[in-house]
């Protein structure tokens, strides 16, 4: 069962990442009339580097031990620097969020498309198809 799920586990991280990622933009685009609220963002190609190279929460320095999930904490959140910042003080400029929503929205579906093909793969190896 743990080579079904290593065989999963970075496209799984990617999802989880690209879903993080779009819960932050999204709370940046709502915030976009808020005084003083500044823009954040993840960092998606630090955070899956971290994970794939092992030097993530917790390295795995054995065959048989289990990785752990990506957790995304506030201290991976980075703030965006504005290029037009606001009288008010507030960092988030809309048209950049909607673009990177919508990026970060395209890239998530391709993940889950490569997610399925790979789960499809697994259930016709399965089936000895």
């Amino acid at each position: 069962m743990n080579k079904i799920a290593s065989h999963l586990d970075f496209h799984a991280q990617a999802l989880m990442l690209r879903s993080r990622r779009n819960e932050i933009l999204a709370s940046n685009i709502a915030n976009a009339a808020t005084p003083n609220f500044k823009a954040r963002d993840l960092s998606f190609d630090a955070q899956i580097r971290k994970h794939v190279s092992g030097t993530g929460p917790l390295k795995v320095t054995h065959g048989q031990h289990l990785d752990t999930a990506i957790s995304v904490g506030h201290d991976r959140i980075l703030f965006r620097d504005p290029i037009n910042p606001s009288m008010d003080g507030n960092t988030v400029e809309l048209a950049v969020e909607q673009m990177e929503f919508s990026e970060n929205v395209t890239r998530y579906q391709t993940t889950l498309t490569f997610l399925n093909n790979r789960i499809s793969g697994l259930m016709s190896a399965i089936r000895g198809e």
